[in-house]
C-alpha cells in the first residue's frame, strides 16, 4: 500500500462514457502498481429508488493496468473475460427489498452507472469505502435525434418511436407480455436502430374478441399509415404473451399483414373465437393448481402442459405467410415454451410452412429474454390477478445474458433482413 500512497493516482476511464445501452464500452484502470488487487464496482440508483450493484476483483498487469475486456475477473458477481460484467450482473445492494426487477420506465433519461475503483478484493462495505477514482456513465436507450411520440387514439394507448433522418423507414408493432402497462425501452432501441416503433399498452382492452382484433388491426395500422413508414414493410415483435398476439394477427387478421414476427418467449395456445383474456387466465393458473419453489416463487410452466391434440385450441400457425422467428430458453419456468415451439414447428412444417420458421433455443435461459446487458432476474414480483406474487422466470445469470446478447444481433439482423429494402440490408 506504500508503493501506491507515493504514485500518481490511479486514473480510471469508460469509453465511451455516454452510449446506447446496447453498445459496449471499455473499462480501464492506469497508474497502479504492478500485480495488486483492485475491485471495479458499478452502482446503479433506479427509478424506484432501489440500489443495484455489481462488481468484479481484478489484479492489475506488470504495467499497472487493468483492461476489463481483456483481464479476468477472479470473483464477484461475474468471472473471466467479461466487457459488460458490470452491468449484466448488476444485483439490489444487500438489505433491499426482495423480489425486485430493474426496468427503464423514463426512456428520455439515461441509466447511470457510477464505476470506482477500490483497493483489494472487496465483497461489502462499498458505501463505506474512499474509492481510489471513479466515473459517471450513461447508457441511454433513445439515440440522438429518436423523436417520442404519445398516441392516444380513442381507447388506443401507445408511444411511437421515429429514427433520425430521411425516412420513409420500415415499422415494428412491439407488444410486451401480461405484466400490462406501456413498456417503451425495447422500442426506443429499435428506432435507435432505424425502425420506427409503435410500443403498444393493450391488456386494458382485453375481454371481448372483435373489440382485440380492432385494436391489435388499429394499432398496425397507425404504422402504415404512417408517412415515416414503409407501408409495406411493417413487421411484429412480442415478448410472452405478445408473441400469442402476433402469431395471432399473423395467421388470422385479413385486414392487416404483418411482413414478418419476432417472437420471444411465447406460445401458440390460444382458442380462436375466444378473448385473450381467457388464454391469459390459462397461462397464470389457478392459484391452488400453480406448484411453488423452495421459495416460494410461482412456477407457472406447467398450466398448459401437456400441449392440448385439439387443433381448435391453439392458433393454426400453418395459416402463416410470413417469416418467423421464435426465440426461447430452455429454463423457462414460466411457461412451455420448448413445447410450443416444438409443436409451432410441427404445424408449420405440416402445412409446407417450414421455410418460413427460424428458432433459436438457448441453454441456461429463462423467460425473460430482454435486450442485451439487462440484468438477470430467476424470479421477481408480478401483480397476478390483483395480488402481488414473485413468479419464477428461470434461467442461470451468465447463460441468461448471453442469450440476451446473441439474441439481440440475430433480432436486428432479422428484421434488416424482412423489412430493410435489399440495398439497405446489406448494410
Amino acid at each position: 500500500m506504500s508503493t501506491m500512497s507515493i504514485r500518481a493516482p490511479p486514473v480510471l476511464s469508460i469509453r465511451p462514457v455516454r452510449g446506447m445501452l446496447d453498445e459496449t464500452f471499455s473499462v480501464e484502470v492506469k497508474n497502479l502498481p504492478p500485480g495488486v488487487p483492485v475491485t471495479l464496482h458499478s452502482l446503479h440508483h433506479s427509478e424506484d429508488k432501489d440500489y443495484w450493484e455489481a462488481y468484479g476483483h481484478y489484479v492489475s498487469d506488470h504495467t499497472g493496468k487493468v483492461t476489463v475486456c481483456e483481464d479476468l475477473s477472479f470473483g464477484g458477481t461475474y468471472t473471466g473475460k467479461e466487457a459488460m460484467g458490470l452491468v449484466w450482473s448488476l444485483r439490489p445492494v444487500p438489505g433491499s427489498r426482495s423480489g425486485l426487477r430493474l426496468r427503464k420506465k423514463d426512456v428520455c433519461s439515461p441509466m447511470e452507472l457510477l464505476v470506482s475503483l477500490y483497493r483489494g478484493h472487496a465483497v461489502e462495505g462499498f458505501v463505506e469505502q474512499t474509492p481510489l477514482a471513479s466515473v459517471l456513465t450513461e447508457r441511454w436507450h433513445m439515440a440522438p435525434g429518436v423523436q417520442r411520440i404519445e398516441i392516444r387514439e380513442d381507447t388506443l394507448r401507445g408511444t411511437l418511436f421515429i429514427p433520425p433522418g430521411v425516412g420513409p423507414f420500415p415499422g415494428v408493432l412491439d407488444m410486451w407480455g401480461g405484466g400490462g402497462g406501456l413498456t417503451e425501452y425495447r422500442a426506443a432501441l429499435l428506432a435507435s436502430h432505424g425502425f420506427v416503433t409503435l410500443a403498444l399498452d393493450y391488456l386494458g382492452i382485453l375481454g371481448t374478441v372483435d373489440g382485440e382484433s380492432r385494436y391489435f388491426e388499429r394499432a398496425f395500422n397507425i404504422l402504415t399509415e404512417h408517412p415515416q413508414v414503409m407501408a409495406d414493410r411493417v413487421g411484429v415483435c412480442g415478448l410472452s404473451f405478445g408473441t400469442t398476439v402476433a402469431l395471432s394477427l399473423a395467421a388470422y387478421s385479413t385486414a392487416v399483414h404483418p411482413r414478418c414476427c419476432v417472437c420471444i418467449s411465447g406460445s401458440h395456445v390460444h382458442s380462436v373465437g375466444e378473448s385473450f383474456m381467457v388464454t391469459l387466465l390459462l397461462l397464470l393458473g389457478r392459484e391452488d393448481e400453480v406448484p411453488r419453489d423452495e421459495q416460494n416463487r410461482l412456477i407457472t410452466k406447467g398450466c398448459i402442459l401437456p400441449l392440448t391434440s385439439d387443433l381448435s385450441k391453439k392458433l393454426d400457425v400453418g395459416r402463416i405467410n410470413c417469416p418467423v422467428l421464435l426465440i426461447n430458453g430452455d429454463d423457462d419456468q414460466n411457461l412451455a415454451t420448448v413445447e410450443s415451439a416444438e409443436d409451432i414447428a410441427q404445424i408449420m412444417c405440416a402445412a409446407g410452412k417450414e421455410h418460413l420458421l427460424s428458432m433459436l433455443m438457448y441453454p441456461g435461459t429463462g423467460h425473460l429474454i430482454e435486450p442485451p446487458y439487462s440484468p438477470h432476474f430467476r424470479g421477481s414480483n408480478f401483480m397476478r390477478q390483483g395480488k402481488k406474487e414473485v413468479l419464477l422466470w428461470g434461467g442461470e445469470t451468465k447463460p441468461h445474458s448471453d442469450a440476451q446478447e446473441d439474441s439481440w444481433r440475430k433480432i436486428l439482423a432479422f428484421l434488416r433482413l424482412h423489412l430493410f429494402p435489399m440495398a439497405q440490408a446489406k448494410l
